[in-house]
């Protein structure tokens, strides 16, 4: 296992390791301005076509806070450590209803123990490859919004506590798990509100993270870690994949697609994680690194299983027994989506 010191020299070090107030701030204000701006789009040009594209952008933009938050949860969102966490916090968890120390308590434990029996989201990869028909149901599922309204679902019911509970404890319950998050909700209700187009909240804020939102999340969960070629290998128990303009404005936002980096490299900020890739590969370790040219490509891979072994399971969702840990898939058992 090679460390950093191995991996890079000490100038290349001090650069990747550099962490910014104003990028880290810059890449927040980024995500917001871009929503804002699809959804000023939408109703400036009124018609499917914009309708569509907002939502795209939009769930695109609502994984990238979510994204933000992770490096908010590693402590290199920002350099000031309160703002770090301020920003992580408000600005990109709640709004997409995650909570940064739940987020991180779980997340670090996937990093410590990838791909080994004890990684919490062995779940997420260790199904693959699945058939094609399989991976449609998943994605019509996302598209039309039922893995969301489970996920939230299970999420709410869960703040909320034992039906058999007193309603001033479940209250209390839903505050403490709930509250913030459902802060964030009412804020941004209110600014579109203010606006004058107060629908904006359920067409365009709900809708886009119940969908799209979650069928990309899906496909970065596969990208990462499924059928890698050696789990006990840190250059190729995580998986970079390459993406152009197109793929980072609608799959893979603020670089998440860098993942062997990250990994490798857990402490560098997501803005600087195409330097990282620059100098690994300029120091001749591009080789060894997990590498696909694009996300069809890691489909492909990942639905290489036969049709006719396709066997449709039965998908189980039992809201009060599901885990929350602070994920994108916060409220949800991964493990009751590998049925189907």
């Amino acid at each position: 296992m090679s460390s950093a010191s191995e991996l890079l020299n000490p100038a290349q070090l001090a650069i990747v390791r550099e962490r910014s107030d104003l990028k880290g701030l810059w890449c927040v204000a980024h995500a917001w301005g871009v929503i804002f701006g699809a959804m000023a789009l939408f109703v400036w040009f009124p018609n499917p076509i914009t309708f569509l594209a907002a939502v795209v952008i939009i769930g695109t933009r609502q994984l990238g806070l979510a994204i933000l938050m992770h490096d908010g949860a590693h402590g290199i969102l920002c350099h000031n450590a309160k703002l770090n966490m301020f920003v992580s916090q408000w600005l990109c968890a709640y709004p997409t209803m995650a909570e940064t120390l739940a987020y991180r308590r779980y997340h670090l434990t996937h990093h410590a123990n990838t791909q080994q029996k004890e990684d919490p989201d062995l779940v997420l990869s260790a199904p693959f490859p699945i058939t094609k028909k399989s991976f449609r149901r998943k994605m019509v599922r996302d598209i039309t919004g039922q893995t969301g309204y489970q996920q939230r679902k299970a999420q709410i019911l869960n703040a909320l506590g034992k039906p058999e509970w007193p309603l001033s404890r479940r209250l209390q319950n839903y505050w403490r798990k709930l509250g913030r998050a459902t802060i964030a909700q009412a804020v941004i209700f209110a600014i579109l509100a203010a606006s004058g187009h107060w629908y904006l909240y359920f067409a365009l804020w709900l809708l886009p993270f119940l969908t799209w939102q979650q069928a990309i999340t899906r496909i970065r969960n596969i990208a990462e870690h499924a059928m890698v070629p050696d789990n006990n290998d840190r250059f190729r128990n995580a998986r970079t994949t390459k993406a152009n303009l197109f793929e980072r404005a609608t799959i893979a936002p603020y670089w998440v697609n860098y993942h062997v980096e990250h990994h490798l490299m857990m402490w560098v900020p997501c803005y600087n994680l195409p330097k990282t890739r620059a100098f690994l590969i300029a120091n001749g370790w591009g080789p060894r690194m997990e590498t696909k040219a694009n996300y069809a490509e890691v489909i492909r891979m990942a639905t290489s299983k036969p049709d006719d072994e396709d066997q449709r399971g039965t998908l189980v969702h039992n809201a009060r027994r599901s885990r929350l840990d602070g994920t994108m898939a916060e409220g949800f058992k991964p493990a009751d989506d590998r049925a189907a």
